[in-house]
């Protein structure tokens, strides 16, 4: 007969808005010895990874993870994404909670629901731009207008921080084949993209199930990810990539590597601008435009994957 272990019960997980957003690692085994979560480089040299206070990790080519470890990160409640290099190429994802059905009802109803998707995609206009979208407009219209406007958002920014700018052009398959700017920007979206995705998921909802975009494994993710990033992520690419083209230190310091100075200006930026706290309601806010009820949830149904509990101290403390 088993006995329960003595003692405090499990921790539960933090919830999302407290922690780090995304760390990406390449080359190594993930693995879990003498009970931490560890990346094991090819000299045997341990490199602790705090897990459970991660939102997501990205792993490159090069990276082999163990049973145990896959484990612990669900467990955790961190989404571990299988990424190409730079996190350009999405191959797999995990689920951290598991996918909620009323949740993912009333997702579906609202996709296949032209009225509702349609005031979904106005709404996301109007969060993105900071204006109604133009009346009596369908989908594919509002699609049309908006690529213009973001393709002049992006001439604009790059003139704004002086970068060399011939259009947004890549290949997920070629990544060298891309020019110093689009490979910034290729991951700075890749570090959004991530945390965004793992919000979703959180949220109980499925990344596929979009409104503007559509017909990918992320298009909702897309959806949430495109109304703040330009506000986040594109410029600090910008301004990278600008630095290293004149030959000048960025907040004094040269750039050696412009993807990795990339992720970790964008790692700062999500905690500045405390995005990790803003995407879930930014989410729910998206969907209750669409002007359907959620669905009720059945009594079995699996609870929310991170309740935000009330804490035990003052304001100014996170227990």
């Amino acid at each position: 007969m088993s006995h329960a272990i003595p003692g405090l019960p499990p921790p539960r997980p933090i919830p999302l808005k407290e922690r780090s957003s995304v760390l990406f690692v390449e080359k190594g085994q993930l693995d879990i010895l003498d009970g931490a979560f560890v990346l094991v480089d090819q000299n045997g040299i341990r490199s602790h990874i705090p897990i459970g206070g991660l939102v997501c990790l990205m792993l490159e080519p090069g990276t082999r993870v163990s049973h145990a470890a896959a484990a612990l990160a669900a467990r955790a409640g961190t989404l571990l994404i299988w990424v190409g290099e730079a996190g350009v190429r999405l191959y797999a994802s995990g689920q951290p909670g598991g996918a909620r059905a009323d949740r993912l009802l009333l997702q579906a109803r609202l996709a296949l629901d032209d009225t509702a998707r349609l005031k979904i995609v106005r709404k996301m206009y109007a969060l993105r731009f900071g204006e109604d979208a133009p009346e009596r407009r369908s989908v594919d219209q509002l699609r049309g207008i908006e690529g213009a406007r973001v393709r002049e958002t992006y001439r604009l920014l790059a003139s704004t921080h002086g970068a060399q700018w011939d259009g947004r052009r890549y290949d997920p398959h070629e990544w060298d084949t891309a020019n110093l700017v689009n490979r910034c920007l290729s991951a700075a979206t890749a570090a959004l993209y991530g945390v965004t995705e793992a919000a979703v998921l959180a949220a109980g909802y499925a990344p596929a199930i979009g409104f503007l975009h559509t017909g990918k494994p992320q298009s909702f993710v897309y959806d949430i990810a495109d109304i703040v990033k330009f506000e986040t992520v594109v410029p600090e690419a910008f301004r990278v990539a600008a630095a290293v083209q004149r030959e000048r230190p960025l907040d004094g310091q040269r750039i050696s590597n412009p993807v990795a100075a990339v992720r970790h200006r964008c790692r700062d930026q999500f905690r500045r601008t405390n995005i990790l706290a803003r995407l879930i309601p930014l989410i729910e806010e998206v969907l209750a435009a669409g002007g359907l009820d959620m669905p009720p949830a059945q009594d079995e149904a699996m609870p929310v994957a991170f309740e935000d509990r009330k804490g035990l101290g003052d304001a100014g403390h996170r227990g």
